[in-house]
């Protein structure tokens, strides 16, 4: 999961793995698979590093554990 804000101000935790689609209008829209729609104070480039963080730690995990 990733730590997200929004418009207002309140930090959330959103699962990236149910990201569909990131627009950037003024404000950053998160369009999720079910079709719920979210915006953030961050910018899309900024959600795209937050996912690929969470993909890359994810995947340390796994590997850490294959290693033991």
């Amino acid at each position: 999961m990733i730590t997200l804000t929004t418009i207002k101000g309140s930090s959330f935790y959103l699962n990236a793995d149910l990201i569909e689609k990131l627009e950037e209008l003024p404000d950053t829209v998160i369009t999720l698979a079910n079709g719920k729609t979210v915006r953030v104070r961050e910018s899309a480039e900024l959600v795209v590093q937050k996912i690929i963080e969470y993909k890359r730690a994810i995947h340390c995990i796994g590997f850490d554990l294959e290693m033991k």
